[in-house]
């Protein structure tokens, strides 16, 4: 896509027109008299288009489905400190 470079004036003028050029996949390169500062490239594809992409990769797997909510197995029963028994434990 196109690559435009701008002056900081030339952007506070004309925002939302820059904004729709990158909604539309150019990047905007900003300049600080005439150095490059800072740059408005469009967002990363989105969260389900990734995982999407992970899914026909084979790296993850899902139903589309929230998972179930388990009980934990181990349950503290006793009015000791989680940290207070992990150091028994360890001893």
């Amino acid at each position: 896509m196109a690559q435009y470079k701008i002056g900081i004036r030339d952007l506070k003028a004309h925002l939302s027109s820059y904004l729709e050029k990158v909604q539309k996949g150019h990047t905007i390169i900003i300049t600080s008299h005439g150095k490059p500062i800072a740059q408005l490239t469009p967002t990363q594809e989105e969260l389900m288009a990734r995982v999407k992409a992970l899914q026909a990769a084979g790296l993850i797997a899902w139903n589309g489905k929230k998972p179930p909510i388990r009980k934990p197995k181990v349950m503290n029963t006793t009015n000791k400190l989680m940290s207070d028994l992990v150091v028994e434990m360890r001893q």
